[in-house]
């Protein structure tokens, strides 16, 4: 089912919002990317300072709050509410999860918990980022094709 009306769509595609996320998604994958491999890296053994891990998911955690603060503005800006319109809820549902999860490393350490929970939590932070990127990307893909079709039937999106 559609999400955008095509008046939304002209308003996404005109939004400064959508240039934002445009433009941030690509640079928190190759966050991700960096700070999985040395997550991985540490946890194989490999490298041997567990600071590299803590400074990865420190700017996992700032891009993936960046572009949930961003996503809020251009849910705001298209369809009037700031987090969890219906066109967007189970997005923002799973990125709810994704930034909890990465916050969940910080409450970890702050509490002492072993290097071995930190590993894991850290997995889990860049496991969720990856579910909550497909299903955008899902969703993106849907869209797109929603929005040849429209063009196809001659409505000016």
């Amino acid at each position: 089912m559609p999400r955008y009306t095509p008046e939304q769509l002209r308003m996404r595609n005109r939004s400064v919002w959508t240039k934002v996320q445009i433009v941030l998604a690509p640079i928190q994958f190759v966050v991700f990317i960096v700070g999985f491999v040395l997550t991985y890296l540490y946890y194989v053994g490999e490298i041997h300072d567990f600071s590299v891990v803590t400074y990865a998911i420190v700017v996992k955690t700032l891009f993936i709050v960046v572009l949930f603060v961003t996503g809020a503005f251009f849910e705001k800006e298209i369809f009037g509410k700031w987090v969890y319109a219906p066109e967007f809820f189970w997005e923002d549902v799973g990125s709810t999860i994704a930034v909890s999860i990465h916050f969940l490393y910080f409450i970890l350490a702050a509490f002492r918990a072993s290097t071995e929970a930190l590993i894991w939590c850290a997995f889990a932070a860049y496991f969720s980022y990856v579910v909550n990127a497909a299903q955008y990307l899902i969703r993106l893909w849907l869209e797109k094709r929603n929005e040849k079709r429209l063009k196809a039937q001659g409505i000016a999106v």
